[in-house]
């Protein structure tokens, strides 16, 4: 539920407590508790490790380091490359973007039964009716569902 911004800007130490949480400062400056899988620390563990054997890398503060202005990956840099990963693995890179996933992030919550509160708070939104866009999908996929299976449907 990050957005890309907030992540390409995560300091390492976030990586290196293993915690199952973190607190990340978004839009507005406002701070938001973030959780984080044991596969997504798994893969923190994984990425320190081979960040450990690249000397320009190693010393950085920030969990995703660059050689620019910032220190760390720009955003633009994240996204050209999730395409390119896009790509290599079969999907048309028009389809994917880092708000897509943020996108897919929202939905898939909702569709399994997250609480609309709960995903506001994980997603950072200051109003409740920018989450509530999300709510489409699952409207959407309703409609489907009862036209699809209902004895009575069109």
């Amino acid at each position: 539920g990050l957005r890309v911004s907030e992540l390409v800007g995560l300091p390492v130490t976030v990586a290196l407590r293993d915690d199952r949480f973190f607190m990340v400062r978004g839009k507005g400056n406002k701070e938001r508790m973030v959780p984080l899988s044991a596969k997504a620390r798994a893969a923190m563990r994984a990425w320190l490790a081979a960040r450990a054997e690249r000397p320009g890398l190693a010393n950085s503060p920030f969990l995703f380091p660059a050689a620019s202005d910032t220190g760390h990956l720009s955003r633009q840099v994240f996204a050209r490359d999730l395409k390119g990963l896009a790509a290599r693995a079969g999907i048309a890179s028009a389809k994917i973007s880092p708000h897509v996933l943020r996108h897919a992030f929202a939905s898939h919550l909702l569709q399994n039964g997250a609480d609309l509160r709960a995903v506001q708070q994980l997603l950072g939104h200051a109003d409740i009716s920018t989450t509530q866009i999300y709510t489409h999908v699952l409207e959407e996929r309703l409609v489907r569902l009862v036209n699809d299976h209902h004895p009575l449907a069109d």
